[in-house]
């Protein structure tokens, strides 16, 4: 990590008190200034859905909100940990390719029929809820995606969204807070709206130019740690003598 960016660079984590309270008890309890290394800790209350999925997508996509003076801004799931420069990674991905916001593709699906199977095969969101959302989407024009049309605007429809590079600019923002409005009124499972988000703000605007910039998975995996979710604790069965 350079001077520059511990200096310059905001490293901000929202928890809720559960995770603080687990953080403490590993040994990383916030210093007297809320910070746990370069990280400020941000303890969240008052928390707008009972779905943390759904909550967590607030500082995902609305980031320009909650740091208007920002100019940039790097969004990591809380699975990932950071193991680039943050400048190397703005440099990287958003001034040497002209673009204004930057995702990977999904490491293995690449239509929104593909995502949505399974989802509902590993239930990660009720069924009727994700076919009430797909069905949307399907009656206002969202068709498969075709990787042998050489006209697709993207190389793939399905993200890996762990990993959000953005620059604060007005089409960057109008798309985060268009792809967070589907979410709120559908389900959390935001690689099922991705698509259908971008291609209509790109219909609806069409001499609004909007640079994105869609990278293959592998990069994303280069830059940072992964470390999977952790599954509640079930405490084990008491014995019988």
């Amino acid at each position: 990590m350079s001077e520059y960016s511990k200096k310059n660079v905001c490293f901000v984590m929202f928890v809720d008190e559960e995770t603080l309270s687990t953080l403490s008890k590993e040994g990383n309890a916030p210093d007297d200034g809320g910070f746990v290394g370069l990280w400020k800790l941000v303890v969240v209350k008052n928390l707008p859905y009972t779905d943390m999925r759904k909550t967590g997508k607030v500082p995902k996509f609305l980031s320009h909100r909650l740091f208007p003076s920002s100019r940039y801004s790097i969004w990591l799931d809380s699975k990932l940990r950071l193991a680039t420069d943050p400048m190397l990674i703005i440099d990287h991905f958003l001034w040497q390719t002209g673009s204004e916001y930057a995702i990977s593709n999904h490491y293995t699906r690449h239509c929104v029929w593909d995502e949505v199977l399974q989802n509902k095969r590993l239930n990660k969101y009720n069924h009727t809820a994700i076919d009430e959302q797909f069905s949307f989407y399907q009656s206002d024009g969202l068709t498969k995606f075709d990787p042998s049309d050489p006209n697709t605007p993207l190389p793939s429809y399905v993200p890996e969204g762990s990993f959000i590079v953005r620059a604060h600019t007005p089409m960057s923002n109008l798309f985060s807070c268009l792809w967070f409005n589907e979410v709120d009124r559908f389900t959390s499972r935001d690689q099922l709206s991705f698509a259908f988000t971008f291609l209509k703000l790109k219909r609806m605007n069409p001499d609004k130019p909007f640079h994105l910039n869609m990278f293959k998975d592998c990069e994303r995996r280069s830059l940072v740690k992964l470390f999977h979710h952790r599954e509640p604790y079930v405490p084990p069965p008491p014995k019988i003598s």
